[in-house]
């Protein structure tokens, strides 16, 4: 061999891990933030992978993911949200509700983020407007608190004799005052009395179980949240024990023995928002990116567990139900 081929090759050895490393430090990190835990916020997290490899990324390929999780307690995001901007991730994917979204928000004006929340991301301040967001924020909304008055009136047209019927909230998340209001004035609307009930923990959560039996409520409809989801089983097994027919947000309910569910395809909406920073990382601001609204919604009958009540579901309902378990 040529002194010159020899230092040709031994110059090429030593590139090589530079090119490598240079190569893997190329591959842009996704910081996840959630308000809920991976266990149940799962089908959440694989919409978003979903979206993205529709937008030609996928993971362990051009590029990898870093998550941050509450677990319910919506006091830990601001500190999961900082740690992700630490990170200097190249986008946070804000998921499990508007609280994730704000604590994002809060946390960097630079870094892109991607919502999928159920509140009005104006109000919120998340963006300056749906149309031309500005700033650093955008994503998808699904306005629940249109949909939770709508999901009251699904479940008194289940169980229109019921009375009074329940409210659960999380008062610590931030669409609960204005889902409140939405659901007593459909209540008011109707004449139908209702029992408003708050919880944000467990100890509140038993409180809240015990205050819905001694006023003996018909009918209970639970608020979206992520709380409330990591105590899906939970919330579950009380309306079997209380023979109580509840409605929930969340298709996830009805799948794990919940009455019925009505709400925004959470599936939809986040496939959407991994698309978006699917086009983020090709180079688009999220100032010049609409904020999209989800419009796909479903209505989900568990009909094994209305057997279970004793209760008949109305063939107006069955009708019109986007998917019958049996």
């Amino acid at each position: 061999m040529q002194r010159r081929d020899f230092i040709s090759v031994v110059g090429g050895a030593a590139a090589w891990p530079l090119a490598a490393r240079a190569q893997q430090q190329a591959t842009p990190v996704a910081g996840f933030l959630g308000s809920g835990s991976p266990n149940l916020d799962a089908f959440r997290a694989a919409a978003v992978r979903q979206g993205l490899a529709e937008a030609g990324y996928v993971e362990g390929r051009n590029i990898a993911f870093d998550y941050r999780w509450a677990q319910g307690q919506y006091e830990r995001l601001p500190a999961l949200a900082a740690d992700l901007v630490r990170r200097k991730v190249a986008v946070i994917i804000s998921i499990g509700g508007t609280t994730s979204a704000i604590a994002a928000r809060s946390a960097t004006t630079t870094i892109p983020i991607v919502f999928a929340t159920g509140g009005d991301p104006i109000k919120l301040n998340l963006v300056a407007s749906l149309s031309r967001p500005g700033g650093n924020v955008t994503g998808v909304s699904f306005l629940t608190n249109a949909l939770v008055a709508k999901q009251f009136e699904v479940l008194h047209e289940a169980v229109p004799q019921a009375a009074p019927m329940g409210f659960l909230v999380n008062p610590e998340n931030a669409n609960g005052e204005g889902e409140t209001r939405s659901v007593l004035a459909a209540a008011k609307s109707i004449g139908q009395k209702m029992v408003v009930v708050q919880a944000h923990t467990d100890n509140e959560l038993n409180a809240a179980f015990l205050m819905l039996a001694q006023h003996h409520v018909g009918a209970l409809d639970i608020a979206g949240d992520a709380f409330f989801l990591s105590r899906r089983d939970k919330l579950v097994e009380f309306a079997a024990r209380q023979r109580l027919p509840t409605i929930y947000n969340l298709r996830e309910y009805a799948v794990a023995g919940g009455l019925m569910s009505y709400g925004t395809s959470i599936t939809e909406a986040h496939r959407i928002a991994g698309l978006y920073v699917g086009r983020i990382l090709k180079g688009e601001k999220p100032a010049d990116l609409p904020v999209q609204q989800s419009t796909k919604i479903e209505l989900v009958i568990n009909l094994k567990t209305a057997k279970a009540l004793g209760l008949a579901m109305p063939p107006s309902l069955l009708v019109r139900a986007d998917e019958v378990i049996e």
